[in-house]
């Protein structure tokens, strides 16, 4: 009987290398992503550091899905950090625009957001910038839809309130 020969292909699963390369290439948006979520330079650095490993060390994932997987360690961590309650929604921001050493240029809704509390900047964040759906964004923060549904419409109000104020009626 002929010898069976299997013909070894590319693996469709991310490797450690895909990561590092993902993590490399978009380091800006996903610091970016990590310091809207934690609102504080240094520890959105770290929870950058620990999406990697995470990404790495954890459970293989298609390479089609790195991406967004290496997006969502980003927000697990962050979680993990803050843990961001809905019953926190009169604890407002720990943001303090003026000692975190942002530059003037920096937009006005980029602030906006780190002067929402933390769990409406999270549900925000995820919800509205990452896209991600009522129930999948309730999941990450462990609360319901309708906490999620109630602090985005929260959020966008204060982000409203707070461009309506910056630059007057349009």
């Amino acid at each position: 009987m002929p010898e069976t020969r299997h013909i070894a292909g590319p693996t469709p699963y991310a490797s450690n290398g895909d990561f590092h390369r993902i993590f490399h290439e978009e380091k800006d948006s996903l610091h970016q992503l990590a310091f809207l979520l934690i609102a504080d330079h240094q520890k959105a650095q770290q929870c950058f550091v620990s999406g990697l490993e995470g990404s790495v060390k954890g459970n293989p994932v298609f390479k089609e899905w790195a991406r967004s997987w290496a997006r969502r360690a980003i927000i697990q961590c962050a979680v993990r950090v803050v843990n961001p309650r809905p019953m926190d929604e009169d604890n407002p921001s720990s943001f303090d625009s003026g000692s975190q050493g942002m530059a003037a240029e920096e937009a006005a809704e980029t602030v906006a957001i780190l002067e929402l509390g933390p769990f409406e900047r999270f549900v925000y964040v995820i919800s509205v910038l990452e896209r991600y759906s009522d129930q999948d964004c309730s999941l990450l923060l462990g609360c319901t839809r309708q906490d999620v549904i109630t602090a985005r419409t929260r959020a966008l109000q204060q982000i409203e309130m707070r461009s309506t104020l910056a630059f007057g009626s349009r």
